[in-house]
Order: C-alpha cells, then sequence, then structure tokens
C-alpha cells in the first residue's frame, strides 16, 4: 500500500517549470557598460595614435601640418639616436629578464624546501616588487649610487678602499638594470614557485629511490616541468621592461647612451614636439608588446590545458 501511495504521489507530481533560456545579447549585456568604458579609455586613444603618426605635426610650426604617409615609421628606424634607442630597449629588457629568471629560480629553489620562518622570508623577498617603480630608481640612484652618501661607497669606505666611484657615470646601462633586476626579480621568483608547487612528488620520489643525485633531478624532471613558466615569466617581463620609462627618466635622465625607446618617445614628443614621429614610435612599441602578449597567452593557455587533463 506504502509503495502504490509512493508511486501516486510521484505520477500526481507536476512536471518541472523549463528554465528559462535567455538569448546570448542578455547574457553578457551586463559587461555592455565595461566593455564600452575599455574601449573609450584605450581603443580610442590608440586609434587617434595611429592616425597622427601617418601625419607631419609638429607643434612648433602648425602651418605645415598635412599628411606625411610612412615617412615618420622610416625616421623612426634611420634616424640614429632613434636606432639606438631600440637597440638599447633590446639590451635593457634581456638582461633585465634572463637575469632576474635566474635569480628568481635560484630563489624559487630555495623558498619551495621547508624551513623556519619561511613565510617572513617570502614576503621580505616579494616586497621590492611592490614598490612603487619610480621610488624604487630614486632608492637606486640616491640610496645606493651616490658618490657622496651612498650605501655602496660606504661599504667600500668601510672595507678599506679609497675609491669612490660614481657609479651612474661609470656603468650607467648596468646602473639602470641592477633596479630593474631587483624590482623584478620577485615576479619571476612568484611565477617559478608556483610551478614548483605543483610539481608531482611521485616521479621526483622515485628518481631518488632510484638514486638519482640532486643535481639529475632538476635536471631530468624539475627543468622540463618548469620550462613553461620560464617561458611565462620571461614573456610576461619583457612586456612590462619593454616600456619601462621610470627607471631610465629617473637614474640617468636617458643619458650616457641609456635611452630606450619609451624614454625618446617622452623626448621627441614633449622635447621637440614632434607629435608624429613620436606616435609612430609608440605605435611601434605597442606592436612589439601585442606580439609578446600573443606568446605569452598562448603559453598560458597551455598550461590551463595541462593542469586540466
Amino acid at each position: 500500500m506504502a509503495v502504490l501511495t509512493r508511486e501516486r504521489s510521484v505520477v500526481d507530481r507536476p512536471p518541472p517549470a523549463p528554465r528559462k533560456s535567455y538569448p546570448k545579447w542578455a547574457r553578457r549585456a551586463p559587461l555592455l557598460p565595461a566593455l564600452i568604458f575599455l574601449i573609450v579609455v584605450t581603443q580610442l586613444p590608440f586609434v587617434a595614435t595611429l592616425v597622427i603618426s601617418f601625419m607631419k605635426w609638429n607643434s612648433l610650426d602648425p602651418t605645415s601640418r598635412g599628411f606625411a604617409g610612412f615617412d615618420n615609421y622610416v625616421n623612426v628606424f634611420t634616424d640614429p639616436d632613434l636606432r639606438s634607442s631600440i637597440v638599447n630597449t633590446i639590451v635593457l629588457t634581456a638582461s633585465v629578464v634572463l637575469i632576474s629568471l635566474v635569480l628568481g629560480l635560484g630563489l624559487a629553489l630555495l623558498l619551495d624546501k621547508k624551513f623556519a620562518g619561511r613565510g617572513l622570508v617570502r614576503t621580505m623577498l616579494i616586497a621590492p616588487f611592490l614598490v612603487v617603480p619610480v621610488a624604487a630608481a630614486l632608492i637606486w640612484k640616491h640610496v645606493l649610487y651616490n658618490p657622496e652618501y651612498g650605501l655602496f661607497n660606504g661599504i667600500l669606505n668601510w672595507l678599506g678602499f679609497s675609491a669612490q666611484p660614481d657609479w651612474i657615470s661609470s656603468m650607467p646601462m648596468s646602473a639602470v638594470v641592477l633596479s630593474l633586476v631587483w624590482q623584478w626579480t620577485p615576479f619571476m621568483m612568484l611565477i617559478l614557485l608556483a610551478g614548483l608547487q605543483s610539481k608531482p612528488v611521485e616521479p621526483v620520489e622515485a628518481a631518488r629511490i632510484d638514486g638519482a643525485s640532486p643535481f639529475q633531478v632538476f635536471r631530468y624532471l624539475t627543468f622540463p616541468h618548469l620550462r613553461q613558466y620560464l617561458e611565462l615569466g620571461a614573456l610576461l617581463g619583457s612586456i612590462y621592461i619593454v616600456q619601462n620609462f621610470d627607471a631610465v627618466f629617473t637614474i640617468t635622465s636617458g643619458g650616457l647612451g641609456t635611452a630606450n625607446l619609451p624614454y625618446m618617445i617622452y623626448q621627441t614628443f614633449y622635447q621637440a614636439h614632434e607629435y608624429g614621429e613620436a606616435s609612430a614610435a609608440g605605435v611601434i612599441v605597442v606592436a612589439g608588446s601585442i606580439l609578446i602578449a600573443t606568446f605569452a597567452l598562448r603559453v598560458v593557455s597551455s598550461l590551463f590545458k595541462e593542469e586540466a587533463r
């Protein structure tokens, strides 16, 4: 009898109401204000910059304004100062990324071990990345590099060396590179530490049982696992460092052969008042950043696919 009552109640129960299916535009409508804001803030200025890059426009000579075709782009690649700034940008970006990756890998391997105070050490190592870029450059210029009261010369004096070098004048590009390495090594360390903590434990334990040395474990297991994280760190670091302006402007003011392309854009726009040529150089920087970002997105998508397996 109880079975019949249960079956009757199930039969008499009304069918569930069909779920409302909203059209695609209705589901995406809440994102429309954010999309419009993004287009207004980022895309419209870029379109304006792209248009100006094809114009002859010097604010000091408003009568000779007009269409210039690709002359501004030709000037960017043929002007000796702008061409050397492109080389400086490549050298600066490659140096900072490579050194930061090597140091970040070493720090990540150390922090992957368990020891007392690891959380405090990790927080202290992350701190340089949280400093405002201009403030970091000022710290290196005045607190460390200053020939009269800087920390580096103070250490040399304490050790008994009479030489008090002017670090920025004697090694201008290295001075900029060191300040950026100090700030970007924590970023690389975080990415590589995340890769180390996602590494499977079983193959490492099996290799150790079979008698593999720590170097062999790193060479054949850890390093191949970190390859995509190294690529991701290099690509993301390149996107930001290729656009760096703060360190060059603050430490050397673009002098002594350290002017990179962002600094030359600033100089061309605000000092030479060549709006068309500065816009062409800016478009080149954006195009290079987009190219690097495309590879970065591919690496990120491949990492997500591997995590989903």
